[in-house]
């Protein structure tokens, strides 16, 4: 019998247009509310089958400079979760091609993570069913239930409760034009929160506040630009003093309006419709260094 075709799967990087984190749980983790959408920007996860299906363990390669290539990875850790469960598939070489800047707040590792059990499913003798493949998202990371959905989804909880967007929400979402940059740092996800819980409660948003400007979004009576706002902005911003530096000087030669998405090290700002780039990357360039990561992308 022939070996099944490699196959490739886009892993997409996100961004949290809106992220309140009302407080902190009885367990440790933290509630939020977030308006989170995927870019058409990404990694790309390639599975290329080795053997039948309990011949060995799956294997992971990455070129990319600081991406762990064994057990930590959650590409390896989804494959292992995903057999586990009960899937069955050949064992594979996964080939990452990473795109997604790490320690950026865009979920690239998640959505690999994602990727991986999207391939395995296509690659399945007998795939999982929907419910059993939520819940593994579920497990494996806060934001991997939003990237098993594809789409501009409200998260609540840890990020394991979603909900969909209307159509017509979704359509002023769907589209619209982003600059992405990363300066040649990253932010600690459990050093953002630590700084959250050092400042409760001011630091965290009441959950009726977040619920409030939320729904005046989804009525229209809410820009999206007046939108964007997150808890873990003065956190980063206070601390990282090239982050609102470069904010200041966008807005005032670019007219742009910087965000921190998730946690932070990446920021992005909406590109008005006909809007030119060129004078927003020269201005992260110069304020950043050639290190920095700087694009531009569509919301999906």
């Amino acid at each position: 019998m022939n070996a099944s075709p490699s196959i490739d799967v886009f892993a997409p990087a996100k961004l949290n247009l809106f992220l309140a984190v009302t407080g902190r749980r009885a367990d440790g983790f933290h509630d939020l509310v977030s308006l989170v959408a995927p870019l058409d920007f990404g990694d790309t996860l390639r599975l290329v089958p080795l053997g039948p299906a309990g011949s060995g363990a799956d294997e992971l390669e990455c070129a990319a400079a600081g991406v762990p290539t064994d057990a930590r990875n959650l590409v390896l850790k989804a494959a292992v979760a995903w057999r586990a469960a009960g899937g069955r598939a050949p064992r594979v070489r996964f080939v990452l091609e990473k795109r997604t800047p790490a320690g950026a707040g865009m979920g690239g590792g998640s959505s690999d993570a994602v990727a991986a059990l999207r391939g395995l499913q296509q690659l399945a003798e007998a795939p999982l069913p929907e419910p059993e493949m939520a819940a593994l998202a579920a497990g494996l990371g806060s934001d991997c239930p939003l990237f098993l959905a594809g789409a501009p989804t409200i998260m609540r909880g840890r990020g394991e409760r979603l909900e969909f967007l209307a159509t017509a929400e979704r359509a002023r979402l769907t589209g619209r034009r982003v600059l992405v940059c990363r300066p040649g740092f990253g932010i600690e996800t459990p050093w953002a929160y630590g700084r959250l819980v050092a400042g409760a409660p001011e630091s965290y948003t009441p959950a009726a506040e977040a619920e409030a400007r939320l729904a005046a979004w989804r009525r229209g009576e809410l820009e999206l630009e007046d939108l964007l706002t997150n808890s873990f902005e003065p956190v980063a911003f206070g601390k990282f003093l090239a982050l609102p530096a470069l904010a200041e000087r966008l807005r005032a030669r670019c007219g742009l309006r910087l965000h921190l998405t998730g946690s932070g090290s990446a920021c992005f700002a909406l590109i008005p419709s006909g809007g030119d780039e060129s004078a927003a990357f020269e201005e992260v360039r110069s304020a950043w260094g050639v290190e920095a990561f700087v694009a531009t992308a569509r919301l999906g």
